[in-house]
């Protein structure tokens, strides 16, 4: 491969005096997973987590040379302040072009790319190295760009509004790098990106990555079909599990918490299995994330040791996982169509947190007790049939939905087909808003589309029902204050 270009001095965020009897510092990961992905974030994160633990300069140094570069910080001006500590931009692109058939067809890979960044995230390490923040940027959020040079046809333009996942279509990833400074206010240090054939390999060099899920999650565009309980993924399955958005009726939202989890579970695998104590296996770990990562030049082998160093007593605790809150959900804007707009009061706090080197959540909160949806239930007319041979069950379901604020019909009755494993959501396509509203409140149940049903969706109830989870309305300035961090993203 070519060689690489020379680079210059690397940026460092100044280290902190060591304090007296101050364990070694730990950074936190650097992942990633796109996007629709946090996929590639995991994989960053590899990069990081993987990127040595003192197991020798020359090595890192031959690792290094494996990355392709890109400059994405090239001739920007008037740029954020710099904080405290160091914050990594972490795009995971859609590129499939090393995928192979059988994996293109068994892991639904098929179509085109689409040279956007399936997932977006910031990934700040605290200046003492002791805690790592991941914030995730929602591919639909609703973004201003700067004005900038077309990456494809070279041409200048003025700033215009768009989808925060189309920057790097339009201008790649400087342009992505522009937009979210200019939407954050927080200065990125390195930018790292990583496709669909990193994230496979790594995940398949760890040995598999442990996921736990409490309800059933199943996704006909991509494949994903999971049971309750603990399941060891592999390459294929992971990406299945961090790509897809019709798991449920969060969508996109849904799917970033699923990314984030799985970045959890992917950091907990890496520092509790000894791979980063373990030269040859840390070698080949990294030989499978950096084959298909690109970063900025800035990003090397003295960046790699000092993280890595750092990295020898990290765990899944030292890591707070969010999204950046939001304030209104289906925002429509002209050409664009729908988008997330964020809530600007909550946003402002969370970036703030970041600039200033802060945990973003001082305790462990409580998990929130309901589901944010779009359409209020007291809006949505329900049909409860019972499709099992339960006595009594559709009773139950009307009921439950009735107390919490669904306008059902009062009648349930008995569904042709009393074999239903799966409680059901039938709805008209044109009111798919209700019906995720109506799902939200039926955990694991599964959406069904059926062209010509009315305005009056139809709950199926099936042998997995449990219970009916209040919901409430996302209005503006409102939003979901959860964060997480990594050892209560993970299965115990």
């Amino acid at each position: 491969m070519p060689a690489t270009p020379p680079r210059p001095p690397a940026r460092r965020s100044p280290r902190p005096p060591a304090r007296p009897g101050a364990r070694p510092a730990p950074p936190a990961n650097v992942r990633r997973p796109r996007p629709r992905w946090a996929l590639r974030a995991a994989m960053t994160l590899s990069v990081v987590v993987l990127a040595s633990a003192g197991i020798g300069h020359s090595l890192v140094t031959s690792l290094d040379s494996d990355i392709a570069r890109v400059d994405p910080f090239k001739d920007m001006k008037n740029r954020p302040r710099a904080g405290h500590g160091m914050n990594v931009l972490l795009v995971g692109t859609d590129g499939r072009d090393r995928i192979t058939e059988e994996e293109r067809r068994r892991y639904r890979l098929g179509g085109e790319p689409c040279h956007c960044t399936d997932t977006i995230m910031i990934v700040h390490i605290s200046e003492d190295r002791e805690r790592a923040s991941v914030v995730s940027l929602p591919r639909d959020s609703y973004a201003e760009t700067p004005e900038h040079v077309d990456a494809t046809t070279g041409e200048r333009h003025a700033g215009h509004p768009l989808k925060l996942n189309a920057a790097y279509a339009e201008g790649g990833p400087q342009l992505t790098v522009r937009t979210v400074e200019n939407m954050t206010h927080v200065k990125i240090d390195h930018y790292l990106e990583v496709d669909f054939t990193s994230f496979m390999r790594t995940v398949d060099v760890l040995g598999g990555v442990q996921i736990c899920t409490s309800e059933p999650l199943k996704d006909a565009y991509t494949g994903l079909d999971l049971a309750p309980g603990r399941h060891t993924m592999r390459g294929g399955e992971a990406l299945q599990y961090v790509r897809s958005r019709h798991a449920d009726a969060s969508s996109d939202l849904g799917r970033m918490k699923r990314q984030q989890r799985f970045l959890a579970a992917l950091v907990d695998r890496a520092t509790s299995s000894g791979i980063l104590l373990n030269p040859l296996k840390f070698r080949d770990v990294a030989r499978a994330v950096l084959g298909s990562v690109r970063a900025d030049r800035g990003f090397g082998t003295d960046e790699l040791l000092d993280l890595g160093r750092a990295m020898r007593t990290f765990s899944p605790s030292s890591s707070e996982f969010t999204t950046v809150p939001i304030g209104q959900l289906g925002y429509v804007v002209k050409d664009i169509g729908s988008t997330l707009k964020w809530d600007p009061v909550a946003s402002r706090r969370l970036f703030q947190a970041l600039r200033e080197d802060r945990p973003l959540a001082v305790a462990p909160k409580a998990r929130p007790t309901t589901a944010p949806v779009e359409v209020p239930p007291q809006q949505i007319r329900v049909q409860v049939e019972n499709g099992t041979r339960t006595a009594g069950l559709g009773r139950r379901v009307d009921a439950a939905l009735a107390a919490a604020g669904f306008r059902t019909t009062g009648r349930p009755v008995t569904a042709a087909d009393q074999a239903a494993r799966r409680t059901v959501v039938v709805y008209d396509p044109r009111w798919d808003r209700s019906a995720k509203s109506l799902a939200a409140a039926l955990p694991g149940s599964e959406l069904r589309p059926v062209k010509g049903l009315g305005p009056t969706l139809k709950v199926i109830a099936g042998a997995d029902f449990r219970t009916v989870r209040a919901v409430r309305v996302v209005k503006p300035g409102e939003t979901d204050p959860a964060v997480v961090r990594g050892d209560e993203a993970g299965c115990s």
